[in-house]
């Protein structure tokens, strides 16, 4: 049985390699034809009613979000010495120095933050309103959250003090980030 699934299998790997479809063993076989250009890789041509080009709702342009807060603007929020900024896709950290004190500024931009800000939700965190910023404006005890049509921004302090110390620099900052926006 097993000799049977062997040769079988054996077989099959000719037969997909094309060791039977050649004339003679030592000429290859010719190229498949080609496909018309108004056919796609599975063969359905578009018909008149389709668009031949998926066709997208642009997106807004989502702003750099180490150009949303500086070092210097991150270093007053954090109210220590930071790091130059790491800036990876759309987000941008200030982390402090390894010797202390504990301070971080995150920056977000774009989608995710919508998420992020769910998730603050669902976790019943206390949230704030932050008016007349932006569309949508929102303070939690480290962060804050702001809309300006369809983008969104998130800033995050981490900081070993009470979260209500943080309440008025957050403020600031979002303040100056919004008029950015």
């Amino acid at each position: 049985m097993r000799t049977t699934c062997l040769a079988a299998l054996g077989l099959a790997a000719l037969v997909l390699a094309g060791g039977c479809g050649s004339p003679d063993p030592g000429t290859p076989a010719a190229d498949p034809p080609a496909a018309p250009a108004s056919v796609d890789p599975l063969g359905v041509e578009p018909s008149a009613a389709e668009p031949t080009e998926a066709t997208e709702a642009p997106v807004a342009e989502l702003p750099d979000a180490c150009g949303l807060v500086s070092k210097a603007e991150a270093e007053k929020l954090a109210s220590a010495k930071l790091n130059d900024a790491v800036p990876v896709r759309d987000t941008c950290t200030y982390t402090g120095p390894v010797s202390g004190p504990t301070a971080q500024v995150e920056v977000y931009v774009g989608d995710g933050v919508k998420k992020y800000l769910d998730i603050e939700r669902e976790l019943k965190h206390e949230i704030r309103p932050l008016p007349g910023l932006g569309d949508e404006a929102h303070l939690t005890g480290d962060s804050f959250f702001i809309r300006k049509a369809d983008v969104w921004v998130a800033v995050r302090l981490t900081r070993l003090v009470d979260p209500a110390e943080n309440r008025r620099p957050l403020e600031t900052l979002a303040r100056t980030v919004a008029g950015r926006l």
